[in-house]
C-alpha cells in the first residue's frame, strides 16, 4: 500500500484549483440510470470512488466515455443488469444509491448491504422505508437487498418522513420519485449543498422537484427524463481542509473554482481561530495569524457545522493556543485520528462523543496510520505542521476522497512524496 511521506514545518503558500465534489459527483453519476439518452458531465473529480462507481455502472450495461478527465459521457440505453454485488459495494457505500434509480426505470433491482463502516453505522432503513412507501416489494436476503415495482404502475408517489436526516437516503428517495407516478413529498431531508447539485442535475433532465435545500422537498413524477449537460459543484470539504492546512501552518493561499456559500459554519470558525479569510465569487484566501486560537465545535446537519471537517479542526487545535471541546454527534465512532494525532504529540482527552483538545508548541513527526478518508487529512494537516518526518500508512482513503493531494500541496510549497 502507498505512503505518504511528509517532511513538515512550511508555511503553505500558492494557489490551486478545488476540484468537483465527490459527495455531489456520485449520486449525479447513478442518476445517469434513469434516462436511456446521455448524461453528460463536468468538473468531476478524478478518485477511486469516482473510478469504482463507474465500474460499477458499467457492469449494469452503462456506457461510459472519456473515463479519465474531467468530463465523462454516460449512455444508459443499455442497462441490463440491475445488480450491484458486494464485491463493489464493500469499498464504496454510495453504491446503494443505485437502488432508488434502478427501481425507478428498471422496476427491479439486486443490491448488496454496504456493510459495515469504520466511522459507525450507517443503516439504510430509511432508504427501504420510503421506497415501501411508494409500493416496492423490497426484502433483505443473504446481505442483498432485493427490490421490485409492484405491479405495472411501478412506484407511486408518497409522503416519505425519515426518522433521521440522511443525506444519501433523501438522494436516493428524489432519485426513485422523479419517474414514479404522482408526488412525492420527503419531510425531515438533507438539506445539504450536494443534495441540491443533484436535484439541478435532475430539472436539467427534466425532473420536476420543488424544495431542494430545504427540510421538505416535492417532486412531481414525470414519464420519462432525458438527457443532459451538468457541471459538478466545488468540492466544499476538499476547500475546508485546505484552508486548514494553510491555517495550522501559518500560511496563505488563494483557493480557486470553489465558493465560501456553502462553508459558512467553516468559515466562521476559521475567523474565530484568528484566520483572515477573503472571498470573490469563484476563490477564498486565507491568511493564518502567527498563532491559533483554539476553538470549540459541535457537529450536526447542514447548515451547521459539517462533520466531515470534524477532523481537520482537531488538528488544527492540536497547535492553537488554549483548550476546546469537540463534540461528535453525527458518527458515534469518529475519534480513531485521536490516537494517532497523540503519537504526534498532541494532547487529547476522549470522552464517549466529545474530545478535548489543548493546544502545544510543537507537535513532532512519525509514523502514523490512517484510519478513514477524513481521519487521513487531519493526519497530513498535523504533518506538515509536525517537525522532522511524518509518514502516513493506509493513505489508500485519501485517494477516495483527495484527488491529487500530494501535487496540489506540491503547487503550495509543502515537502510532501508518495512512497508506492
Amino acid at each position: 500500500m502507498d505512503k505518504l511521506l511528509i517532511q513538515g514545518g512550511v508555511p503553505l503558500s500558492g494557489e490551486i484549483v478545488i476540484s468537483g465534489a465527490k459527495n455531489a459527483a456520485l449520486p449525479i453519476l447513478c442518476a445517469s440510470l434513469l434516462s436511456s439518452e446521455p448524461l453528460e458531465l463536468h468538473n468531476v473529480p478524478q478518485l477511486k470512488d469516482i473510478s469504482t462507481m463507474l465500474r460499477l455502472l458499467r457492469q449494469m450495461g452503462v456506457e461510459v466515455s472519456d473515463e479519465g478527465s474531467e468530463q465523462l459521457l454516460l449512455n444508459s440505453r443499455g442497462l441490463d443488469n440491475p445488480l450491484a454485488p458486494y464485491d463493489m459495494v464493500k469499498t464504496m457505500r454510495a453504491a446503494i444509491l443505485v437502488l432508488g434509480p434502478l427501481l425507478a426505470r428498471h422496476g427491479e433491482a439486486r443490491v448488496s448491504l454496504p456493510g459495515g463502516c469504520a466511522i459507525g453505522a450507517r443503516p439504510v432503513e430509511q432508504h427501504i422505508k420510503g421506497l415501501q412507501a411508494m409500493g416496492a416489494e423490497i426484502h433483505v436476503e443473504h446481505g442483498y437487498v432485493h427490490a421490485r415495482a409492484k405491479g405495472k404502475r411501478g412506484l407511486v408517489g408518497a409522503r416519505i418522513i425519515t426518522d433521521m436526516v440522511t443525506v444519501t437516503g433523501t438522494e436516493n428517495l428524489m432519485m426513485a420519485a422523479v419517474l414514479a407516478q404522482g408526488e412525492t413529498v420527503i419531510e425531515n431531508a438533507a438539506r445539504e449543498p450536494e443534495v441540491v447539485d443533484l436535484a439541478n442535475c435532475l430539472v436539467s433532465m427534466g425532473a420536476q422537484i420543488a424544495g431542494a435545500g430545504t427540510d421538505r422537498i416535492r417532486i412531481q413524477g414525470v414519464e420519462r427524463l432525458h438527457g443532459a449537460t451538468h457541471a459538478i459543484m466545488a468540492d466544499r470539504i476538499e476547500t475546508g481542509t485546505y484552508l486548514c492546512a494553510a491555517a495550522a501552518t501559518g500560511g496563505r493561499i488563494r483557493l480557486t473554482n470553489t465558493s465560501a456559500a456553502y462553508l459558512d459554519a467553516v468559515v466562521d470558525k476559521l475567523f474565530d481561530a484568528g484566520c483572515e479569510l477573503f472571498t470573490e465569487r469563484s476563490a477564498i484566501t486565507l491568511q493564518a495569524p502567527q498563532r491559533l486560537k483554539a476553538v470549540s465545535i459541535r457537529t450536526s446537519p447542514y447548515p451547521a457545522f459539517p462533520t466531515d471537517m470534524q477532523a481537520q479542526f482537531m488538528a488544527i487545535n492540536c497547535v492553537a493556543e488554549g483548550s476546546a471541546v469537540i463534540r461528535e454527534t453525527i458518527f458515534e465512532n469518529r475519534f480513531m485520528h485521536a490516537v494517532e494525532l497523540i503519537r504526534l504529540g498532541a494532547d487529547i482527552k476522549i470522552d464517549a462523543s466529545n474530545a478535548m483538545v489543548t493546544g502545544v508548541d510543537h507537535l513532532d513527526g512519525a509514523t502514523v496510520m490512517a484510519t478513514d478518508l477524513r481521519a487521513s487529512a487531519s493526519l497530513v494537516i498535523a504533518g506538515l505542521v509536525a517537525q522532522g518526518e511524518t509518514t502516513i500508512d493506509r493513505i489508500y482513503h485519501l485517494d477516495r476522497g483527495y484527488e491529487r493531494i500530494e501535487e496540489k500541496l506540491g503547487q503550495l510549497g509543502a515537502r510532501v512524496r508518495r512512497i508506492r
